[in-house]
């Protein structure tokens, strides 16, 4: 079907164009210092023979997958850290609740907890340099039957 919208992987095929994000970009003060903190909260990595170093000015970070880049550019005019995208992080091998004092302990900031007694909800973070980003409901939280 002519015009008809496929997945291919990651990337979205529109007509003939594959298009695809290549990574997620953090604007920050120091690069290096903030990829370690998500490396350690998210267990991603240096990107093979690339290794990130103080005083690198961009420091990318992979997860062990490779499907999904961060890269951290020290820029001299930071705007507001409350911009209008975030990151909303779900775990994979462990409980919502485990993951928020995960995140506490290796320094993040909580802003607002809007969990419900229900189980649903989530609890909105800042890392060390102030940007934002939710823990929300793993998968199999998400899909187990109400009580």
């Amino acid at each position: 079907m002519a015009g008809a919208n496929r997945v291919l992987g990651a990337a979205v095929v529109c007509g003939a164009v594959a298009v695809r994000i290549s990574h997620t970009t953090v604007n920050c003060r120091n690069a290096f210092e903030l990829s370690e903190w998500w490396k350690q909260l998210l267990g991603y990595v240096d990107v093979p023979g690339d290794p990130n170093e103080p005083g690198h000015e961009e420091c990318m970070i992979i997860d062990p997958s490779g499907d999904h880049r961060l890269l951290f550019i020290e820029v001299d005019d930071l705007q507001d850290p409350v911009g209008r995208i975030h990151f909303d992080l779900a775990t994979a091998d462990r409980r919502r609740d485990d993951e928020i004092e995960r995140a506490r302990a290796l320094g993040a900031m909580e802003i607002e907890d809007r969990r419900n007694p229900d189980g649903s909800g989530w609890t909105v973070f800042a890392d060390p340099a102030g940007n934002r980003f939710c823990i929300v409901r793993s998968d199999q939280e998400r899909d187990a039957p109400v009580s």
